[in-house]
């Protein structure tokens, strides 16, 4: 079964810069309806265009070969990780600059319930921990949409953020 396209790009704007279109490629779905629209709302605040794929793999295909086959070409990958890099808002909001900068689009990968495979961490630019406690997988897109915005405000200079 091929990942639904959940959500269409709904920001405006430039986010403090060049376009740059981010995918979210998330293993499994979200049936949710209280989630998905906290969700939606950050999604909808975010000024770059926010596509979150739930992708679940064919029989016999393995979720690292899901994710693989739904990458943007030449786009940077940031695996979500509970042993990735501690890293603040404010880092986020600097790598994500640094990417949009070089006319690089984004793609963030969140496991399942097993988390990600090692050949999917390896193939990662960075691997990005929210914090070290584990997190329901449905969970990590919610606070993934919300530092993406908050990774906006930083990077326009709006006091959403405070340090």
């Amino acid at each position: 079964m091929a990942g639904r396209a959940a959500r269409a790009p709904q920001g405006g704007g430039d986010g403090g810069g060049a376009e740059l279109k981010i995918t979210v490629l998330a293993l499994g779905r979200n049936r949710d309806a209280d989630l998905e629209r906290l969700i939606q709302g950050y999604v909808a605040r975010c000024p770059w265009p926010v596509r979150i794929d739930e992708l679940v793999p064919r029989k016999g295909e393995s979720e690292a070969a899901r994710l693989g086959r739904a990458l943007p070409d030449g786009a940077a990958v940031t695996a979500l990780d509970e042993r990735g890099e501690l890293a603040t808002s404010e880092d986020l909001a600097a790598r994500i600059g640094g990417w949009r900068d070089e006319g690089r689009d984004l793609a963030f990968l969140i496991g399942g319930a097993d988390g990600l495979d090692d050949a999917t961490r390896a193939r990662a630019d960075w691997r990005l921990a929210l914090g070290r406690l584990t997190w329901p997988h449905l969970m990590v897109r919610l606070l993934l949409v919300e530092q993406l915005y908050r990774a906006s405000t930083i990077l326009a200079g709006h006091p959403y953020h405070r340090s």
